[in-house]
């Protein structure tokens, strides 16, 4: 990686003097609701100029030019000179920044029986419209094997149009689930292992399981993640709602409050920094959740907690709409939370405490929500959000001041692309970094609703909401895939993105270990008792 980004360096300082060669051209198709077929296409240029727009990374912004070609950064100073053979794009009074990156995501998932609406052309196709450029979707394994679960994910996800990479679910554990994620690692670039603390006789583990699991974890490099909520209690609250007569999508929220989330987060905080290794908490949507992170992050335990958009901006009012369609398309697990929950994660994410925002986005229409018309539990669990997250977040938080723009572009894909390893292929505007890009405009807005969205479902979570700041341009790969609001995308141009593992919150561990040990101070040598 290193000298790939020496490569690029001296490219950006041969480019003020140097003409670039001529252009290729690649195949696009428009993506309108129906989805073209592979063949239809426009030309597009591999060479490209953002010209005169603030360029925005985490940790450091300045007025300057972007050259990409050959989809690579490859300069970024201000007045760069290029011949006519390039394609210039005008971002002056906008923000240029890095392509979100979403950590989490279920797109064609087997779940509930039924399957997501969206797969993974129709899911990549929303992200690009709302400024996504990379996601990171959850491989479940195939009867608990980890083979037959990648391989099956890997002809899914054939369809891409944007680059994507793999967590790993794990579902049982034995000596052959952990050769498999050996392999995993080692040679299909996944580098995190998620473990449900809940779906009680489907995908949910016990501790057992789970501590053998963050060991692996933690021997391997990879980062460990959990959705954390008490399965069995959550078990005993929806038999508790059915026998009060209460079947309704309001009963999926009541049956696993949020002490149920506080409790799993805490449970599995706590084993972790028994293993000493560390824990990324998926989609916390309550202050219980949250509360326990800062607890364990305060403590200097290595403890990333994640967001998702829709636990940041609504609140559960919508569970309690008389409209069975309206309430319904809210159920997620964990639940939106009562209003208040929101705020407080707000607040979390501004100040630290929790690191990274994703979006949980696992689609279903109303006519497969309506499975659980008579019972809840049968509605499949899942909303939007991988088009709206850019936009609600920026609207929200940064239109509100709560954080800054660096930090807009820290918590959309910086810190993820530094969580999951790829940080500065990608997350970053620097040359030597891969050209996914966006560029936003503070001053447009945006309405979002069900009749314009790109996702195949045929409601939102968000529906009607307006704010400012709008996505519009997206570049992935170096190729402009959003722009004018059109979108043109082609099945099969997404690239896999492998991961590696040790991530920077390993750093340090060993040492970590070695303290333990020498604390101990036994075994006491003892006298051996005579008779």
């Amino acid at each position: 990686m290193a000298s790939r980004f020496y490569l690029f360096f001296s490219l950006s300082l041969l480019l003020l003097t140097h003409s670039p060669s001529n252009s290729q051209s690649n195949q696009f198709c428009e993506a309108g609701i129906g989805y073209g077929e592979v063949g239809c296409g426009l030309s597009s240029s591999t060479k490209l100029l953002i010209k005169g727009g603030t360029v925005v990374n985490a940790h450091h912004q300045e007025v300057a030019d972007v050259y990409v070609e050959d989809g690579i950064i490859v300069a970024v100073k201000p007045d760069l000179k290029v011949t006519d053979d390039v394609k210039v794009i005008d971002a002056t009074g906008k923000f240029v920044m890095p392509g979100g990156i979403d950590p989490h995501t279920h797109l064609a998932m087997e779940f509930m029986g039924t399957e997501t609406i969206d797969d993974f052309f129709s899911g990549q196709a929303a992200a690009l419209a709302g400024g996504t450029t990379m996601h990171i979707d959850f491989v479940i394994p195939v009867n608990g094997s980890l083979i037959a679960g990648l391989e099956s994910y890997e002809e899914k996800a054939k369809k891409s149009c944007m680059d994507y990479g793999f967590h790993m679910a794990i579902t049982k554990f034995d000596d052959s689930v952990s050769r498999d994620m050996e392999i995993m690692v080692k040679e299909k670039g996944i580098n995190s292992f998620k473990f449900f603390l809940a779906y009680k006789g489907s995908l949910m583990v016990n501790d057992e399981l789970l501590l053998e699991g963050l060991k692996r974890c933690k021997s391997l490099g990879a980062l460990a993640m959990v959705h954390a909520e008490n399965g069995d209690a959550v078990f005993e609250g929806q038999k508790r709602m059915i026998q009060l007569g209460i079947t309704g999508p309001e009963g999926h929220a009541l049956s696993r409050p949020p002490l149920l989330e506080g409790e799993a987060t805490a449970r599995a905080i706590r084993l972790a920094g028994f293993v000493n290794t560390p824990l990324y908490v998926v989609h916390v949507m309550s202050i219980d959740a949250m509360e326990e992170i800062a607890k364990a992050r305060k403590s200097g335990q290595r403890v990333v907690g994640e967001p998702v958009v829709s636990g940041l901006v609504l609140d559960d009012s919508g569970l309690w709409d008389s409209d069975f369609a309206t309430a319904s398309k809210f159920v997620m697990s964990p639940p939106i939370r009562a209003a208040g929950h929101n705020k407080v994660l707000q607040g979390a994410l501004s100040n630290g405490v929790l690191q990274l925002v994703g979006t949980d986005h696992c689609v279903f229409n109303s006519t497969q929500k309506a499975f659980g018309i008579d019972d809840f539990r049968k509605i499949p669990n899942g909303v939007n959000g991988i088009e709206e997250r850019m936009h609600l977040v920026w609207d929200t938080m940064v239109e509100s001041g709560q954080i800054s723009i660096n930090d807009f572009v820290r918590v959309t894909s910086t810190e993820c692309a530094r969580v999951f390893n790829i940080y500065p292929r990608k997350g970053a505007i620097i040359a030597g970094s891969d050209a996914d890009i966006i560029i936003l405009n503070p001053n447009s807005s945006f309405e979002i609703n069900a009749r314009s969205h790109h996702s195949r479902t045929d409601t939102n979570v968000y529906e009607g909401r307006r704010g400012k700041g709008k996505v519009e341009v997206t570049i992935a790969g170096g190729r402009v895939v959003w722009e004018n609001n059109e979108l043109k995308v082609v099945p099969g141009s997404g690239k896999y993105i492998e991961m590696p593992p040790f991530n920077y919150l390993f750093s340090g561990i060993d040492k970590a270990d070695a303290s333990y040990l020498s604390s101990l101070n036994a075994p006491v040598k003892r006298s051996k008792s005579t008779t």
